[in-house]
């Protein structure tokens, strides 16, 4: 085995020298891709662990596996192949990271026979899935393997700061050359459980621009459908409040970490499963691994938008038949929701820019899926936020409910408070005029003695006018009572100081009278 630089060009098919190759068949590059990826990724056990460094993220390791075999590699009885290992040391770290185990990804890769994949999208690409469901295997094209070279220091770094993103997790990235063609690899987390069925599927980008499936694709048996047809055929898959917050604080991060690297043009895969008492629609086949615990970490719906804390332990047998979905409604219908980002490996190059602008002379240029980086993201977090998920409010009536009777209550004090100050008003009244009352006999009593005090006619009218006036307070009498006291006090004081006057009666009280 050696390491070299990636010199050859491919993704797609591509020829590599000048004499005419055969094409491998679908199953001997099945074979290849087995046999190469249990080859460099059994010897890479026996390096020892330690930290990532830059340059670790430009290596590629070559080895030539020919069908008779060799002193370092096995015989086969496939076509004799070349396989390149990027990165090696970095995807080990990353495998690490989401606790897949050497053995364990050997054992979902070489143990069974890969299963092969329609392709729902336009990039011609081959998908081939694991029995065990975990791992999704795609073929790139040769710019999109070297972008995720670049992308690898980034993508190391978002990765430690959260592990939890709805972004592809890449485990893997291989190139085959055989019969005179270069074959690329990404090996990544398989969103849509094959045990689970999808009963709709769609290919979100948040843009109108030929975005409905074909007729083609409606055909098929299980087709994937597009922004316009979700429109058309769902009003919204409504989450509890907290799973919604979950769900689009995820999706603005992840959306902002694509945008600080200039990728657009990605889609949100959207998998809906329709629940009933039944759980119908559930597959036999690599339902073992699934069902007997998760051994990926991060690798679910459910997951991946939790927010900070310790990993969701695996249930036990029985008990997880959610298979990490997220529970969601639609109308009267219980749902499972499994999504994710894809097809990231865009970056807005020239080309794209060439795209965009040619576009949008023919087109509305917001509506077309090809677009800057930032209008991308905001058009995307726009779209899925406010049409295709929303928020459930379940105490909508029981907050009406609480304002009718905050004011039912409001109204009741109101009227407790008014009859109260209408008892506490008559009983002041009540008081006044029995006081009023007490002061016409001690004045009866008063106007007997004329020794002691004089007849006062001045307090007459004051008794009067407050026994008159209901509005007249007791403590307004008692003031104007304590003023006609003063005053008669003072009258007698000064009566009784005065010397008499000649020839009159030592007795001036006589005189007045």
């Amino acid at each position: 085995m050696s390491s070299t630089t990636d010199e050859t060009g491919g993704g797609r098919p591509q020829k590599t020298g000048g004499k005419d190759h055969k094409k491998p068949t679908a199953e001997a590059l099945r074979g290849a891709i087995q046999l190469g990826i249990g080859y460099t990724v059994g010897n890479l056990t026996s390096k020892p662990d330690r930290d990532v460094l830059m340059q670790d993220f430009y290596v590629v390791e070559s080895v030539f596996l020919p069908s008779e075999g060799s002193n370092l590699t096995p015989a086969h009885h496939y076509p004799d192949f070349r396989f390149k290992n990027y990165a090696p040391l970095a995807f080990r770290y990353f495998r690490e990271l989401f606790g897949i185990k050497p053995d364990d990804y050997l054992y979902s890769i070489c143990k069974e026979p890969l299963i092969e994949l329609s392709n729902p999208g336009a990039s011609s690409s081959w998908f081939y899935l694991t029995s065990d469901d975990e791992f999704i295997i795609k073929t790139v094209q040769h710019k999109e393997a070297e972008f995720l070279q670049k992308l690898l220091p980034g993508y190391y770094m978002n990765l430690n700061q959260n592990p939890r993103t709805l972004l592809p997790k890449f485990y893997g990235l291989y190139c085959i050359q055989c019969g005179g063609v270069n074959i690329r690899l990404v090996v990544m987390n398989n969103i849509l459980p094959r045990s689970l069925k999808m009963h709709y599927k769609y290919d979100l980008k948040g843009s109108t621009y030929k975005r409905r499936a074909s007729r083609k694709e409606r055909s098929k048996s299980s087709p994937t459908f597009k922004d316009l047809d979700f429109q058309e055929m769902h009003e919204g898959l409504y989450f509890d409040a907290d799973t919604y917050s979950a769900l689009m604080k995820t999706l603005q991060r992840d959306c902002r970490v694509l945008e600080s690297f200039k990728i657009m043009d990605y889609s949100l895969l959207l998998g809906i499963h329709v629940l009933d008492k039944k759980m119908r629609g559930r597959g036999g086949r690599g339902d073992s691994k699934r069902q007997g615990g998760q051994k990926v970490l991060y690798s679910t719906a459910r997951e991946s938008i939790q927010g900070d804390g310790k990993a969701a332990e695996p249930l036990a047998d029985g008990d997880d038949d959610t298979l990490g979905g997220i529970p969601a409604k639609h109308k009267e219908e219980k749902l499972l929701i499994f999504l994710g980002i894809i097809d990231i490996l865009q970056s807005y190059r020239l080309i794209k820019k060439v795209e965009h602008s040619w576009k949008a002379l023919v087109h509305d240029g917001d509506t077309v899926s090809v677009h800057r980086p930032n209008f991308y993201a905001d058009r995307f977090l726009k779209f899925m936020g406010g049409t295709v998920f929303k928020k459930i409010h379940p105490l909508r009536g029981t907050s009406s409910k609480r304002k009718k009777s905050s004011i039912y209550c409001r109204s009741a004090s109101q009227e407790v408070l008014s009859t109260v100050k209408e008892e506490s008003q008559e009983e002041r009244r009540a008081q006044s005029l029995e006081k009023l009352e007490n002061i016409d006999d001690t004045d009866t009593l008063s106007s007997q003695k004329p020794d002691v005090i004089p007849s006062s006619t001045r307090l007459d009218p004051a008794i009067s006018a407050a026994t008159l006036s209901s509005a007249y307070s007791i403590d307004d009498v008692t003031t104007e009572l304590q003023t006609e006291n003063r005053t008669s006090s003072s009258t007698l004081a000064l009566e009784d100081s005065a010397p008499p006057l000649p020839g009159t009666p030592e007795s001036g009280l006589d005189v007045y009278l």
